[in-house]
């Protein structure tokens, strides 16, 4: 047809990634340098209704945030996205789809330690979109004396709780480490946080 088309973006994939859902793609191979991306994405529940992405309309990145813009967390979406430079396109490409709900994957919490003279008080923060903040995420804390392997566990802590935790007893370097957890269907967990570690009690 004479109509010279852009090469397609390629490798697209939704990813869960850290409490968010994210489409990826790199650019195809000879796209031209000014070239820019479009993203729509489609639910399961208005099948072959494209919706817009107003923040990822002729944009230079390779990813579009799309976890906010999600109307539902429990039904699959998946997406898809088209290169674009002048008035030349390429087709779109469509991701897999994907639940945000059952295929969330979950990075390690930031853990904050405060030592009082005979407590610690431990809480957790976690990397997360403002719109599923409601979700129930939680967190199991572990607690180890340094030289040992022995590690005290607090299992399903609500990210909102403190742990407070009686140090008169403990005397040396203790460690504290963190995972994020999740029940949907069964338990998610992320891998457990660096180490914090903390002098307790020491003389001098």
């Amino acid at each position: 047809s004479g109509h010279i088309q852009l090469p397609p973006p390629q490798n697209v994939t939704l990813l869960s990634k850290d409490f968010d859902m994210i489409l990826t793609w790199i650019p195809g191979e000879g796209s031209p340098l000014n070239v820019t991306y479009t993203v729509r994405y489609e639910s399961q529940e208005r099948m072959d209704k494209w919706i817009k992405v107003p923040h990822c309309k002729n944009i230079h990145s390779t990813s579009c945030n799309l976890t906010c813009v999600l109307p539902n967390f429990f039904v699959k979406v998946r997406a898809r996205v088209k290169a674009v430079s002048g008035r030349f396109q390429s087709p779109w490409v469509e991701s897999q789809f994907k639940n945000y709900y059952l295929d969330v994957e979950l990075a390690p919490p930031v853990l904050y330690v405060n030592v009082k003279k005979n407590l610690i008080h431990v809480n957790a923060s976690f990397p997360l979109a403002t719109c599923v903040e409601s979700f129930s995420w939680m967190y199991d804390l572990n607690l180890w004396d340094a030289g040992s392997e022995d590690k005290k566990q607090y299992e399903g802590i609500f990210r909102k709780n403190t742990v407070t935790i009686d140090t008169t007893a403990l005397r040396g370097n203790y460690c504290f480490s963190a995972r994020s957890s999740f029940k949907s269907i069964y338990f998610k967990h992320s891998k457990f946080s660096q180490p914090v570690c903390v002098l307790l009690n020491h003389k001098g």
